[in-house]
């Protein structure tokens, strides 16, 4: 699946607007480290399997090259444990690209044993500790219905 991801405004004095958002839903009741650690997994895989997401390599004034990153800002979200389930099947229905990560990845130590975790249990059985999704700004907010933002 392919989203166009270009700025909807590109004047330099207009701020910029981008016609997708990539957001990351997280269960309100995790640690400050989890909350970091969830993040970072989850939009890993939106970088990975969407490349139009990714912009350009970085460079200092120096020359020295660093990675390139989102082209666009990482919305993060908090809600309950039923936010979060009714935003997956709502990414689910849509067909959008997310990520998942379980509780069951906080006692896991590698990705073979994250994966194992994740197929022992039925999509609606789940125990989601955070969402990333990715598509049409639109589409991305109904998903997000009954989210707030991550203080």
């Amino acid at each position: 699946m392919t989203i166009e991801n270009s700025p909807v405004n590109t004047p330099v004095d207009t701020p910029v607007r981008f016609d997708t958002k990539i957001a990351v839903l997280l269960r309100e009741d995790l640690e400050p480290w989890q909350r970091l650690n969830v993040t970072a997994f989850l939009v890993s895989g939106l970088g990975s399997e969407i490349p139009e997401v990714i912009g350009e390599p970085y460079a200092d004034a120096d020359g020295t090259p660093y990675l390139p990153m989102f082209r666009q800002p990482v919305l993060v979200f908090e809600g309950t444990k039923e936010t979060l389930t009714a935003a997956h099947g709502r990414a689910l229905s849509r067909s959008l690209p997310r990520s998942v990560f379980t509780s069951d990845l906080f006692a896991t130590g590698n990705d073979r044993d994250n994966r194992a975790a994740v197929r022992a249990v039925p999509k609606d059985q789940l125990d989601l500790a955070g969402i990333a999704v990715y598509g049409p700004r639109n589409a991305v907010d109904k998903v997000l219905k009954g989210a707030r933002m991550h203080p």
